[in-house]
């Protein structure tokens, strides 16, 4: 019974990161559609997903066994805060400087990094069929560099690097604070944008139509964050990672459909081989699963 309850656990991960990753897709098509600065479209995306982040983390207490649960962050929860918003200032940042696909395509990096980091933290060794897949998804990477990283923009490459460092560290200690409320976390580093935002920049001064597109920034935020992070607890750090680099496809596609931005088409095709990669890998995964026995327990 525990093994056929882990293997669901397994799937349902797989499930939502590959999801979110075609929600956070159309963060760059979002963030360039929007015509105020970086840190106030992060002021209201936080705003607006917060509040509905914290509508799910409430609604999720509701119905759980311990609706009296605590909410208390502590030392490590504060720090995945920290964390998740400083990676988000850049990941906005990154955005207003240099291709949708150069972002992109620097974030598909994030399993390497988070395999790194998840030796160096919880000592948890990948895969080999994950480490197969992610050579795999580093070629599909490097022909899509090749091509786009030499258009020239240093600092917005240089942010979205710093967003790749701040992501894959949040992915491994998510893993290793199991008894941290993450989600609520990820609410709380929501609301610090917000914040941040409010004092720093002038929040009310944007365009009826920039409002309106915020709030679906905000909103589709928060939806890709919940399905995320839930699922990145269910599955090793390496593996989300690796399924989240299906955001580099989404995310070229969506810049050329709606914003008409075309990359080379070394891009399209280095974009499918990072597809191979990680649905072959989802698909195995899912096969795995469906075969595992299910072993009835003694009361059964």
């Amino acid at each position: 019974m525990e093994n056929s309850r882990a293997s669901a656990e397994h799937i349902l991960g797989i499930c939502l990161v590959a999801g979110s990753a075609a929600v956070f897709g159309l963060a760059g098509v979002l963030t360039k559609s929007i015509e105020t600065d970086p840190l106030t479209i992060n002021c209201w995306r936080g705003f607006v997903g917060g509040l509905l982040v914290t509508a799910y983390v409430l609604y999720r207490r509701a119905r759980s066994d311990k609706p009296d649960s605590s909410l208390r962050l502590g030392w490590r929860g504060w720090l995945m805060a920290t964390i998740g918003a400083a990676a988000s200032v850049a990941f906005i940042a990154a955005f207003k400087n240099t291709y949708v696909a150069n972002v992109a395509i620097i974030y598909a990096t994030a399993p390497f990094v988070a395999a790194l980091f998840g030796w160096m933290i919880v000592r948890e060794y990948p895969r080999r069929l994950t480490m197969i897949a992610a050579a795999l998804s580093l070629a599909g990477v490097t022909v899509m560099v090749t091509s786009t990283i030499g258009a020239g923009h240093p600092f917005g490459d240089g942010l979205a690097l710093l967003m790749t460092l701040g992501s894959a560290l949040y992915m491994v200690l998510i893993r290793k604070f199991r008894d941290t409320p993450v989600v609520w976390a990820g609410a709380v580093s929501a609301f610090m944008l917000f914040a941040l935002g409010w004092f720093v920049t002038d929040p009310l001064a944007i365009s009826m139509r920039d409002a309106y597109l915020l709030a679906a920034f905000g909103a589709s935020f928060a939806l890709a964050s919940i399905m995320w992070t839930e699922g990145a607890r269910l599955i090793p750090a390496a593996e989300s990672g690796l399924l989240g680099s299906a955001e580099v496809p989404f995310a070229i596609l969506f810049a050329w459909l709606f914003l008409t931005e075309i990359p080379p088409m070394a891009s399209f095709i280095g974009g499918a081989i990072v597809l191979v990669a990680v649905f072959v890998h989802a698909g195995y995964d899912w096969r795995s699963a469906r075969r595992t026995p299910v072993v009835l327990s003694p009361e059964i």
